[in-house]
Formats: C-alpha cells, sequence, structure tokens
C-alpha cells in the first residue's frame, strides 16, 4: 500500500485525486497539505487530515503537487529532507525553479510533467512521430484553451507540444494560441498545414479526472524507485 500526501488537498484537482484514491486499491491519502491559515487545516478524513506542517510528511511514501510554483518548491525541498518521492503537476515555473527541481531529482525520484493526462502524453508521442516523419513543408500550429481561472498561457502542455516537435524535426512552432473561456477543462490540437493536405492531431478533456487518475498511476510508478527526474513517458511504459 502506497502512502501517499496531496498538496493542494483544498483545491479542484486535490479534491478529485483523493477522491479517486478512495475508490482503488494500492494508494492510501494519509495526508492533505495546505498553506497556513487554509479553513481546511485540521478537519479530518478517511485515514488522516489536513494540516499545514511540511514536517508531517514523514509518514508518506509519496507527494502528489498541484498547487502554484511557490508552494511545490517548499514542498521539494522537505521531499528531499525526509526522502519521499514526489508527482508534481503544477505548472508555470521559472528556468530557475526547474533547475531545482532536476538537481532535487538527484536525490528522490520526481515524476515531472506538464500535463498527467494519459491521453495526452500519447497525444505527445503521435505528435513526436508526425513531426519527424513530415518535411519542412508543413507549417506547424499549436491551439490551446483552458477555463478562465488558469493563470499561465500558453499551456505547460502546449509549451511540451512545441518542444517535442522541435526534437523531432528540428523546426518551430509558428504560432501557439491560447483561449481562455468558461471552464474548459483543457483541449489541444496541433496542425500540420502543408501544400497538399492538412494533418490535425488533437486531445480534449472531458473532466478533470483524467489528471487525477494520471497522476495516481505517476504515485504508484515512482513510489520505491531510484533518485531521478521522470516524466509521464516512464509512467506509460509502466502501466499494465
Amino acid at each position: 500500500m502506497i502512502k501517499a500526501v496531496i498538496c493542494g488537498y483544498a483545491g479542484k484537482m486535490g479534491a478529485r485525486i483523493a477522491c479517486l484514491a478512495s475508490k482503488e486499491n494500492g494508494t492510501r491519502v494519509i495526508l492533505g497539505l495546505e498553506a497556513k491559515g487554509h479553513p481546511s487545516v485540521g478537519s479530518k478524513f478517511a485515514y488522516g487530515e489536513v494540516s499545514d506542517r511540511l514536517d508531517d510528511i514523514k509518514a508518506a511514501d509519496v507527494l502528489i503537487d498541484f498547487t502554484v510554483p511557490e508552494a511545490t518548491m517548499a514542498h521539494l525541498t522537505a521531499a528531499v529532507k525526509y526522502k519521499k518521492a514526489m508527482v508534481i503537476g503544477t505548472t508555470g515555473f521559472t528556468e530557475e525553479q526547474i533547475k531545482k527541481i532536476k538537481d532535487a531529482a538527484k536525490k528522490i525520484p520526481v515524476v515531472l510533467s506538464p500535463n498527467m493526462s494519459i491521453g495526452v502524453n500519447l497525444l505527445f508521442r503521435l505528435v513526436k512521430e508526425a513531426a519527424g516523419k513530415l518535411s519542412k513543408d508543413y507549417r506547424v500550429n499549436i491551439t490551446e484553451a483552458h477555463h478562465i481561472h488558469k493563470k499561465d498561457a500558453p499551456s505547460g502542455t502546449a509549451k511540451k507540444l512545441a518542444q517535442v516537435i522541435k526534437e523531432a524535426s528540428a523546426r518551430e512552432v509558428e504560432d501557439i494560441r491560447s483561449i481562455r473561456e468558461g471552464e474548459i477543462v483543457g483541449d489541444h490540437k496541433v496542425t500540420f498545414d502543408g501544400p497538399y493536405d492538412i494533418i490535425e492531431l488533437s486531445h480534449s478533456a472531458k473532466t478533470r479526472d483524467i489528471f487525477a487518475k494520471g497522476a495516481l498511476a505517476a504515485a504508484k510508478f515512482i513510489a520505491g524507485k531510484k533518485p531521478g527526474l521522470y516524466d509521464m513517458q516512464d509512467v506509460l511504459g509502466d502501466i499494465k
């Protein structure tokens, strides 16, 4: 049984991860972390409570973090201190923060991904193959849409798609269009526009549960692993 901490327990993603974890075997949430002063601190749930004390992670195997960069870095410091694995789904990191995550991964195992959805990570694979096969005559554009509350634009997933395309074909994405409307969970579309045809690869999320399920799969994957920086492609290879 993997003992997990959910960082940002009272948030939308934290709540869905906790809910799904309670319905499947293999993972037990023993602690929820929230900011000092948050009204949920001190509340109890099935196997633990919500706390604002980082030292409380001692009994856990893995931290699952969907918060904000500043909070994630504090959680990462505690994870390194107590030698705990960590799954990071937070986006919007600076280059300096990414470097700190990479340094931490030399001491603990870390899964870092801008999108924990299994479907989106399959999209990464398909886009990589398409970019590698299609000639440079194809112009590449990305469109991403999210809810109005999302702070970063372009999304971390869109940036990852652009990175995948560049690494596979040494070409730059011509344009990334970001849309912020209503309560869109997350839509991503990559368009390869050629002289004779147009190829589109896309993914549309119906519910946040796809990210929660991916995070739990990542937690099961990373628990007990050697220190290192892993991503969801590594997790995909481990899913039966």
